[in-house]
C-alpha cells in the first residue's frame, strides 16, 4: 500500500499544474455530461477550400482498403463486411492507427477508393470511441484535408462532418498529456483554419504551436521527448504546417511561418547528426542486414521508443525539405542529452540526457548512459527499440535498464518505469568533462542504495574505452549489458574476459562473469529476430576496450 502511495507520489509529483487542471476538470465534465445526456453535434454545416500543397513524405502504410483489408503494426486484418472502427482485437494503437485515415496518402489508392472510407466512417461516427478521441481527430483531419484537396473534393457532408470532428478536438485540446499530442493538436486545427478559413481555429493554433515550438524544440533541435522516431513523425508534421502556410495564403501567419522555419531548420541539422551513413551496397554490407539492406541508408538509432518503419526515414525528409526549400542548420549535440564521436571506422552515440520531459516521460526508457556503435557504417552494438505499446512483461522489459547498453547495479532500475508510459523516479546526470576525445558523466538513478553510476569514454583512432564505476558503497555489485546487432549472432564469441564479434575485440578488465545469451530484438512493432547479448558481472569498478583485431581482418 504504501510502496504504491510513494510510486503515485513520485510520478505525479513532476506535472506541471496545466496537466492536472485540466485531467480533472474532463473527468468532472464528463461526468456531469453523461448525467446531462451531452452529445457533440457531428455534422455542422461549413464550407471547406481546396488546398495547394507541395508532395510530402509518402505514406508507410500500405493497405487495401477496396477489400476492407489493413494492416498496422504488422498485423494483418480484413473485416468480412464493414469496418469496426472500434475493434480492439490487437490493442488500441492498432484501432486508432486505422482511425488516422494515413492511408488516404497511399499513392495507389483511387479516389473513389478514399471516398468509400471517408463516408464508411462518417455513417458510424455516432458509435466510434476511438476515433472521436483528440489525438485521432488531429491526425486524421490532416489526412482528410490533404485528400480532399488533392483531388478537389467538395462535398456538403464530408466537409461537414470534418468541421465538427474540429469542434471536438477544440473542447478537448490534450493538455493533460502536452508533449507531442499537443503539438499535433495545433497541427491539425491549423490545417483545419486554413481549409475552412476560421479565424477561431487558426488563433488556437497559433496560440498552441507559438508556445510549444519553444518548449519542444530544444536547442540543439532535438525534440525534447528525445526520441529518434518521434523527431522523425514531428519533423514531418511541421514541414506540412509549414508547406500549408508557404504555399496558402493565411493572415498573420508570416512570423508562425517564420519560426516553423526556424525550426524545422534544426530539427533538420538534429537528424543529420544523429543519423549513422550505412553502406549496405558491399557484399559484406547486404550480409549484415538479415532482412536485406535497410530502406535508408541513414539510419537514426533507436534512443528511447522507437520502432522500424513508423516514422519518415531520414532521406525522405531532407528530400521533403528540398522540395520545401528549406536547409538543415548545422547544430552540436547538447540539451538533447546526445553525444556523438566519430573516427575513421567508428561512430559512437552516448546518451547522457535526463529523462524528459519531465513532466511527460511516456516514451522515455531506463536508458542513461546507453550507447550505439558502428563500424564502416555497420551497426555492431544497438538499442533494440521497442515491439509494443501495451501495458504488458513485454513493455516493461524494452524499457528497463537491462534492455539497453547500460549498467544496472543488483537488479535495481536507474529510473522507475512503469505502467506502460509513467515514471517515478528519475535518474538526474551530471556532465562532468567532455571535449571531442572524451565525455565523463554521472547519474545518481541509485540513490535509494546510495549508489552513484560514473561512466567515461574514451574514444581514439583505434579503440573506445568505457570506464564504468558504482561509487558509494564499498563492494557494489554492477551488471553491464550489450546488444548487438541481429546479423551478428553466429558470429560472438567469449574467450576469457574477451568477446570477439567479426573483426571487432571486446576486453573488459576487472570482470568477475561474462554471460552470452540471445534475445529478442524488436524488429518493429510484435516482430522479433534473435540477437546475441552479453552481461559482464563485475563489482565496483570495469573496464572496457573496444579495439579492431588487425589480425582477423586481414584474413
Amino acid at each position: 500500500m504504501f510502496k504504491k502511495v510513494g510510486l503515485y507520489y513520485r510520478t505525479i509529483k513532476h506535472l506541471k499544474p496545466i496537466q492536472i487542471r485540466y485531467r480533472l476538470w474532463y473527468i468532472f465534465r464528463d461526468k456531469f455530461r453523461n448525467l446531462t445526456g451531452h452529445t457533440y453535434p457531428l455534422s455542422i454545416p461549413k464550407e471547406g477550400n481546396s488546398l495547394n500543397l507541395i508532395e510530402g513524405c509518402p505514406s508507410s502504410v500500405i493497405c487495401r482498403p477496396s477489400s476492407k483489408a489493413f494492416t498496422f503494426l504488422n498485423q494483418p486484418h480484413t473485416f468480412e463486411e464493414t469496418i469496426d472502427w472500434n475493434v480492439s482485437k490487437y490493442g488500441k494503437l492498432w484501432a486508432y492507427n486505422l482511425n488516422y485515415f494515413e492511408y488516404l496518402r497511399q499513392p495507389d489508392l483511387t479516389k473513389e477508393e478514399g471516398l468509400k472510407l471517408i463516408r464508411e466512417f462518417i455513417d458510424q461516427i455516432e458509435s466510434n470511441r476511438e476515433g472521436l478521441e483528440p489525438y485521432p481527430i488531429s491526425l486524421r483531419g490532416i489526412n482528410w484535408i490533404v485528400f480532399l484537396s488533392e483531388h478537389n473534393i467538395k462535398e456538403k457532408e464530408i466537409d461537414a462532418s470534418l468541421y465538427g470532428q474540429y469542434q471536438i478536438l477544440l473542447d478537448n485540446l490534450e493538455y493533460h498529456l502536452l508533449g507531442n499530442h499537443l503539438l499535433e493538436n495545433g497541427c491539425s486545427l491549423l490545417f483545419g483554419a486554413c481549409y475552412f478559413q476560421d479565424k477561431e481555429l487558426y488563433e488556437k493554433a497559433e496560440q498552441i504551436l507559438g508556445n510549444q515550438l519553444e518548449e519542444q524544440i530544444l536547442d540543439d533541435g532535438g525534440h525534447f521527448e528525445r526520441s529518434t522516431m518521434y523527431h522523425c513523425i514531428l519533423l514531418e508534421r511541421l514541414m506540412d504546417c509549414y508547406n500549408l502556410m508557404e504555399s496558402n495564403s493565411l493572415k498573420k501567419s508570416d512570423g508562425l511561418k517564420e519560426k516553423l522555419a526556424t525550426k524545422i531548420r534544426l530539427m533538420l541539422g538534429w537528424l543529420d547528426k544523429m543519423t549513422i551513413d550505412c553502406r549496405p551496397g558491399t557484399e559484406d554490407g547486404e550480409e549484415l542486414f538479415v532482412n536485406g539492406p535497410p530502406s535508408s541508408i541513414k539510419e537514426p538509432p533507436l534512443f528511447n521508443d522507437g520502432a522500424k518503419d513508423v516514422a519518415p526515414s531520414p532521406e525522405e525528409l531532407f528530400v521533403y525539405a528540398e522540395r520545401l526549400e528549406v536547409k538543415a542548420r548545422s547544430v552540436q549535440l547538447s540539451e538533447s542529452g546526445y553525444r556523438k564521436f566519430s573516427t575513421e571506422r567508428f561512430n559512437l552515440i552516448c546518451d547522457v540526457g535526463e529523462v524528459g520531459p519531465d513532466y511527460q516521460p511516456g516514451h522515455a526508457h531506463s536508458d542513461t548512459f546507453s550507447f550505439v556503435l558502428y563500424m564502416d557504417g555497420k551497426p555492431v552494438i544497438i538499442d533494440p527499440g521497442i515491439s509494443t505499446y501495451e501495458n504488458s512483461a513485454r513493455r516493461q522489459q524494452e524499457r528497463s535498464t537491462a534492455f539497453h547498453n547500460t549498467v544496472q547495479y543488483r537488479d535495481k532500475e536507474q529510473s522507475e518505469v512503469w505502467s506502460g508510459f509513467r515514471v517515478g523516479r528519475r535518474a538526474r546526470v551530471e556532465v562532468k568533462a567532455e571535449n571531442d576525445k572524451e565525455l565523463i558523466a554521472a547519474h545518481d538513478g541509485y540513490r535509494p542504495w546510495r549508489i552513484t553510476h560514473e561512466r567515461k569514454w574514451v574514444v581514439e583512432e583505434g579503440y573506445i574505452c568505457i570506464k564504468d564505476r558504482l561509487v558509494g558503497k564499498e563492494g557494489a555489485a554492477g551488471r553491464f549489458y550489450v546488444h548487438f546487432h541481429p546479423s551478428l549472432l553466429g558470429e560472438l564469441s567469449v574467450e576469457d574476459n574477451c568477446i570477439k564479434v567479426g573483426v571487432i575485440d571486446i576486453e573488459f578488465e576487472s570482470a568477475d562473469k561474462i554471460k552470452k545469451y540471445s534475445y529478442d530484438c524488436p524488429n518493429g512493432y510484435n516482430q522479433y529476430i534473435k540477437a546475441p547479448k552479453i552481461e559482464v558481472q563485475f563489482v565496483s569498478e570495469l573496464e572496457s576496450r573496444i579495439s579492431l583485431n588487425i589480425e582477423d581482418e586481414m584474413l
